[in-house]
């Protein structure tokens, strides 16, 4: 079994009223990833996510690009260890 890790991204650009957070939530289904999407106040949108590493790492790749109408200048990633916090992948509001 592949490294378990967590991660928070938080990524900059054209990503409010694009579906980027549904691309996200499908993506991190896809990739058998838990946690959560939520859009900041800023504009940014924040990704939680915890599984095994490359998945993960797939997941930030899917990030950089974004569904068809976003615009993605800058994913910023945090790495940590895998702590189990989540049941599974939501939409946060």
């Amino acid at each position: 079994m592949a490294d378990l890790a967590s991660l928070r991204a938080v990524v900059s650009g054209r990503v409010h009223g694009v579906f980027f957070r549904a691309f996200v939530e499908n993506r991190a289904g896809e990739l058998n990833l838990t946690g959560y999407v939520v859009n900041l106040p800023d504009g940014r949108v924040e990704v939680k996510a915890e599984g095994e590493r490359p998945r993960l790492e797939k997941l930030v790749g899917s990030l950089k690009v974004g569904p068809p109408a976003a615009r993605v200048e800058k994913v910023a990633v945090k790495w940590g260890d895998y702590r189990g916090l989540f049941q599974g992948f939501d939409v946060r509001y």
